[in-house]
């Protein structure tokens, strides 16, 4: 793919999309035409039956700075529809998707971050979300996301005076679920990504799918709604291969 393309995409191994934030010169940061490729690049995430996870990262030893500000007096918040900044944010994606971050990942750069389902970080990188200090709002799931993934309090003193958290204290605090040296926290998603496709497709993209619709109800709703999904997992041949390689202590063999 030509190297000045604003996203990148490959596949670096069978069943896995890594898509690459590939505006270096500035750190990363979303434009229009960056939003537009990460739209076209998770769409084909969604509809290729060949693939199971998405990686996002970024080039250039950053993961993302957020939304282009010198383009913003002109051109918007680069948004798609309904999807959200630059097509993942108000995105409901049925696949995982697991965020590799090197360096800065901060504002709307953070947002894209909190996003995914999983996130593995260098521990020289750090996340912020400073719109304050820019008169602007983290209004694209920074202020609705972060008080459910750290404690209230420092959820809050990143919201409301642009502190940034250190990839070491996020890992601390539970954010992040792989902390590692610097440059490898791709090889890091990779090795999660593997874990996830060793396990039946189904199962996995139904269990996000009862996370995503169970979130903030009660029990007993929460169980109405898991229940039509959950139960036609019990009767596939996934299930009974998964219960019969268990009971013959042998690995599952899963037919994609």
């Amino acid at each position: 793919m030509d190297s000045q393309a604003p996203v990148t995409v490959t596949e670096p191994r069978t069943g896995v999309l890594l898509v690459t934030l590939n505006r270096p010169h500035v750190r990363n940061a979303i434009d229009q035409s960056l939003a537009d490729a990460m739209d076209t690049a998770l769409t084909r995430l969604e509809t290729d039956p060949s693939l199971t996870v998405g990686i996002l990262t970024g080039a250039g030893g950053h993961f993302c700075s957020g939304m282009d500000l010198k383009a913003f007096p002109t051109d918007g918040v680069p948004v798609i529809a309904d999807r959200g900044l630059a097509g993942v944010t108000r995105a409901r994606l049925r696949k995982p998707l697991i965020a590799a971050v090197e360096g800065a990942a901060v504002a709307g750069g953070f947002e894209l971050a909190l996003t995914c389902d999983l996130i593995t970080a260098a521990d020289t990188a750090f996340f912020a979300l400073p719109e304050v200090a820019r008169g602007l709002i983290a209004a694209e799931g920074g202020a609705i996301r972060l008080p459910g993934r750290l404690p209230y309090h420092v959820a809050m003193e990143m919201l409301l005076t642009a502190a940034p958290l250190s990839a070491p204290d996020a890992a601390r605090y539970g954010l992040v679920n792989q902390l590692t040296n610097e440059g490898e926290a791709l090889h890091a998603a990779l090795a999660l990504a593997d874990r996830v496709q060793a396990h039946s497709r189904e199962a996995v993209l139904t269990t996000k799918q009862i996370v995503q619709d169970t979130r903030g109800l009660d029990d007993h709703t929460a169980y109405t709604v898991q229940d039509p999904l959950s139960t036609p997992v019990f009767a596939t041949a996934a299930a009974s291969e998964g219960a019969q390689a268990f009971t013959e202590k042998r690995p599952p063999a899963w037919h994609r």
